[in-house]
């Protein structure tokens, strides 16, 4: 069977290369990228990288168009972040499990470095990602364009290996990328029709913190942890008031404060 790594990239000079040299037992190997304006394209073609550019719509997209750029030559695919990278072991897992036609696609748990720290609780583990797909058995929701959802026509296996993802490397990127997807959140909360009520700006954010802390064990990680989920709890709130915002609430209820 015929497998591609694909990743998808935009600005990713500083990850490119390493990422490309974890999936090189791959039989082909094709970065996908958004025009980038850094060096990742000359990066990647000197690491012997195939690359094909295309305008960036949204995720769910970018990733289709990946998909049906590889149809007629390869069986499977293995979808990987520039951020990310697949250990041996994985690789191995990997090549044995594309034998199986009758699976549709493989789920792979997530080791998630967070600020550069293992992060086992507060749901960042195990994180499963539905990364190894089976050409022609399997695409992406159009209507999910960030948070991805992948369609199978088929059954769906777990791996047993994780993924390496070196995620949130610093605090502003964290927020930079959690301002993103809650503005992505509370427009599907006022597209569902879904009002504000004074006590989701207070209910929410503590549910969030005792369902990352607790429920989710993000205690198992001391004050990296506790942080972690004080930070979730900050997003909520955040998603609330910009859900206000979208019904015409009071111009003062700007989240830039959070």
């Amino acid at each position: 069977m015929k497998l591609t790594a694909i990743i998808l990239t935009y600005n990713e000079a500083n990850h490119i290369q390493a990422c490309i040299e974890s999936v090189r037992f791959a039989d082909h190997v094709l970065v996908f990228d958004s025009f980038s304006n850094d060096e990742t394209v000359k990066l990647a073609q000197e690491a012997g990288a195939a690359v094909v550019q295309h305008r960036f719509e949204d995720y769910a997209s970018q990733r289709n168009a990946a998909l049906k750029a590889v149809e007629g030559q390869a069986d499977w695919v293995l979808f990987v972040d520039a951020d990310e990278r697949v250990t041996p072991e994985l690789a191995a897992e990997v090549r044995r499990v594309i034998e199986q036609p009758a699976i549709a696609g493989w789920r792979i748990p997530r080791h998630n470095y967070i600020f550069g720290k293992l992060t086992q609780g507060a749901g960042w583990f195990p994180d499963y990602q539905t990364r190894v797909l089976r050409i022609g058995a399997a695409h992406y929701d159009p209507d999910r364009q960030v948070h991805e959802l992948v369609l199978l026509d088929g059954p769906e296996g777990t791996l047993e290996n994780p993924l390496v993802h070196y995620n949130y490397a610093s605090l502003d990127q964290f927020h930079r990328k959690q301002r993103a997807y809650s503005a992505y959140d509370a427009q599907i909360l006022y597209e569902q029709g879904i009002r504000p009520k004074p006590q989701n700006y207070v209910l929410q954010p503590l549910r969030q913190f005792w369902w990352r802390f607790v429920t989710l064990k993000g205690y198992q990680d001391g004050w990296h942890g506790l942080r972690l989920s004080l930070l979730m709890a900050r997003y909520e709130l955040r998603k609330y008031i910009l859900l206000r915002q979208m019904w015409g609430g009071a111009e003062d209820d700007r989240p830039g404060f959070i």
